[in-house]
Formats: C-alpha cells, structure tokens, sequence
C-alpha cells in the first residue's frame, strides 16, 4: 500500500462511518469493563480465614552470600550468619504488580550492588495432624531460587547452578514430606540475582517471605496467588490483541482507505509494539523466555518499533518527506548500536532525535494535515506512551497507579486512549460512500472521451 493523491479535507461522516465508530466505542467499552473486573477480583486480599489457617513465615532468617552447598543441609551451623528481617510493615506491596508482603531484599540490608548467590534458612514447625502440608514459594525473588526442606530439593524458580537460567517468579507450591507434620525441620532458599539485573536500593534476593499451609488450605491460597499475578499483567495481554484488532482494521481498510501508506506501517508499527507489550505477560505468566532474552528485547525492540511509528506518522501528510524518513533510519541506527553496545549517549541521540521528529510531524499535521484534530490526540497518545521518561516524568506524573490493588502503568492507561483514538482514525480515513461513488464518476468520465477518441 502507498499513499495516494495530495491531502483531502475530512470527510464527512455518513451512517456507515458512525456504525464504524460506534462499534469501535462499544468494543472499547465492553473491553475496559472486563479488565477493570479482572483488575477488581485480582486485587483482592487474600480471604482471612485462608491467612489465619495459613503460617506466613516472616520474620529473622539467617542469610549468607555466596553459593556453599552446605547451606541446604539441615545440621550445617549457620550461627555465624547474618541475620535478616523478613516482616514486612503492615499494607506493603511492591511497586509493579502490588504483591503484599513486601521487604527489601539484600541491597536495602548491607549489600549494596552485590549481584550472584545467596543462602536464606530458618527452622521451621510444622503443626501436628493429618493434613498434609505446602510450602508456597516466595512469589517475588530477584532472580530465581531453589527451596530445599531437610536438604532435600523440593523445586524452584529457573535452572540454577554453573549455567543459571532465570526466569520470571510467578507462584508455585512445594509439597512438603509426608512425615513432615508434627516435626521441626530447616526450611533453606538458595537465591541467585543475575550480573546484569538492575541495581535499585532494595534489589536482591526475596522480596516476599514463604507460605506454609495445610491442604486444601494452600490450594485455595496458591490460586488466589495466581489471580493476582494474572490481574498484574492481564493489560499487557489485553492491548496486544486490542492492537492486532486494529491491524486488522487497517488490513480491511486498506484498499479502500486515502491514506494508504500510513496504514501500512501503522500496521507494522503496532505488530511491534505488540510484541513489546505481550513480553511482559510472557516472562510474568510462563517459563518461555529468560530474564536474559526478556531484558535484551526490551533494550532493542523499541528501535525499530520508533522507527516504523516515525515512517507511518510522515505519511499522514501526503507527500511524505523524504528527510524525516532518512533522519529516523540514522536515528535507528543510532539507537541500535546504544542498545548492542550498550551507549546511553546513543539512546539518548536516538529517544531525543525521535522525539524531536514527531513534533516536526506534529506541526505539519497542524498546518495541512487531514482530520487534524483527531490525527493530533492519536499522535499525541503514541508519543507520551513512547516517551514517558522524557514528557510525563518531568511533570511528576507516577509511573505506576495501584488500582483495586494491583499496579497499572501510566503506559497501558495511555494505550488504552491511544487506540481506540487509532480505530477510529484508520475508520475514517475510508470515504463515505457517497465520495466513493463520485469519485468513480469522475474517473469515469475522466476515461470515457480516451476511450472515444
């Protein structure tokens, strides 16, 4: 698809264009409901008769960096050990999902940058009876973990050992022996935190102490615990496809529409960003991906996701200009070796070189720009959500809202506007079918005297 023809004015809404808006506003609606609903039963607290019936193990652990292998062994003497406050004060939660329960890990307690292998421990008393009896696994680690009762490995997080493979910490449950009830034994959490995870001043190890509950107790707990973390990402699952749908929009448009060009890279530019966004459900809700592959997507998707949102936004105005397209090649170049280096100085370039683009875009739609009114709040929403750091920051705007209880980031709030903004710009950029027809007509009487002749 290319564009077509010098810049019409807007067109004039007919019934079919506003059963198109509607439609549009009526999925958006029906959508927003579903994930506030979602949202909503996520972010409850967890019932407290399941709490009460439950042991949130809290409190001092001995803890340890380094990786010796004796601390999973039940008699290895870690008097010597530092010790570390796992009591969380009352209505913690982190800063991401809302997860309560929440401590700073070992950076927040004396080990400022370190990064590699630590050892948690603590003994503990299992109540007597005939219930058989879960650990449920600490639902926030930085990186990954293995739990270990009595020495013996019960599962973990990722892949540890001389080639760790660290994954996003999502809720599991480790089923404890059968003759554990009635006895004491040494509950031991090996952790690691990979070289490359960031260094903020609470990082480090277990953000969130373990569970013990008895059967069905800890079913119960285990799936309130997943409702949550599905709550936590669910936008980031929801606007992907919300963003697809209007790929598809733009495919069924696009013979159709008199913006040709810019639906085609618009379609391009939201398969990228797309994927950028379902990356965050993936690595929170599956073992697909490694933190590793999650972080360098994160780093490199973004460049020629920029880009092609460039391209598409030079072909609003018709014709486009050939040095904002040959400007976003070099600034995704620029960006590219920022992120494969890694140069904060190239990123840089490239976020306020883009940037400064879109405002050139943003001044041509103003002066001559179809639909501009509706074209410049679409681009407007794109461009805050692609550059929080630099726009909204500065405002004091917070990166994350709490919800319900449950952390939604100002990006997906944005999203959200941006688009249905979007849909309903591609509807409209399809002539009603009275402008179709006199197009025809003129075409046609614009061949016939050829024909003639």
């Amino acid at each position: 698809m290319t564009s077509n023809g010098p810049s019409p004015a807007a067109p004039r809404l007919d019934a079919t264009q506003r059963k198109r808006i509607i439609v549009i506003l009526v999925a958006t609606l029906l959508t927003c409901i579903a994930v506030v609903a979602d949202l909503a039963t996520g972010g409850r607290p967890d019932p407290e008769p399941l709490r009460a019936a439950s042991i949130l193990l809290d409190g001092q652990w001995r803890f340890h960096t380094g990786d010796d292998p004796r601390g999973a062994a039940a008699g290895t003497d870690d008097s010597g050990w530092e010790t570390v406050d796992l009591a969380a004060p009352p209505g913690s939660h982190d800063g991401d999902v809302g997860l309560p329960d929440y401590v700073g890990g070992w950076m927040a307690h004396g080990h400022p940058g370190y990064h590699g292998y630590a050892w948690y421990r603590r003994g503990v008393s299992v109540p007597a009876g005939a219930a058989a009896w879960d650990i449920l696994g600490p639902t926030l680690v930085e990186d990954g973990y293995e739990l270990y009762w009595n020495g013996r490995r019960l599962g973990g997080s990722g892949r540890l050992g001389p080639d760790p493979r660290v994954v996003g910490t999502r809720p599991l449950r480790f089923a404890l022996p059968a003759d554990a009830a009635g006895s004491r034994g040494m509950l031991a959490i090996r952790t690691y935190m990979r070289p490359g995870a960031g260094t903020s001043a609470d990082g480090g190890g277990m953000h969130t102490p373990p569970i013990l509950a008895p059967r069905p107790v800890a079913d119960a707990l285990h799936r309130a615990q997943w409702r949550r973390t599905i709550a936590g990402y669910i936008v980031d699952a929801v606007e992907p496809a919300a963003m697809l749908a209007v790929v598809g929009l733009a495919l069924a448009y696009g013979r159709r529409s008199c913006r040709r060009g810019f639906l085609a890279l618009a379609c391009l530019a939201l398969a990228l960003t797309a994927a950028r966004r379902l990356n965050n459900a993936i690595v929170s809700w599956t073992d697909l991906q490694d933190l590793d592959t999650y972080a360098w997507l994160a780093s490199v998707m973004w460049v020629p996701t920029m880009a092609t949102w460039l391209l598409a936004w030079n072909r609003w105005c018709v014709p486009a200009w050939r040095s904002i397209d040959g400007a976003a090649v070099m600034l995704a170049i620029a960006g590219g070796l920022g992120a494969l280096t890694p140069s904060a100085d190239w990123t840089s370039i490239c976020r306020l070189g883009s940037l400064a683009l879109f405002v050139v875009i943003g001044v041509r739609i103003v002066r001559h720009g179809p639909m501009r009114v509706l074209a410049l709040l679409t681009l407007a929403a794109i461009v805050a959500a692609q550059f929080g750091a630099q726009l909204l920051d500065p405002l004091g705007v917070p990166g994350i809202w709490f919800p319900f209880g449950i952390g939604v980031s100002r990006t997906q709030y944005i999203y959200a506007i941006a688009m249905p903004l979007l849909a309903i710009l591609i509807a409209r950029t399809v002539p009603p079918h009275e402008a179709r027809r006199e197009a025809t007509r003129q075409e046609a009487q614009t061949v016939t005297p050829g024909v003639a002749s």
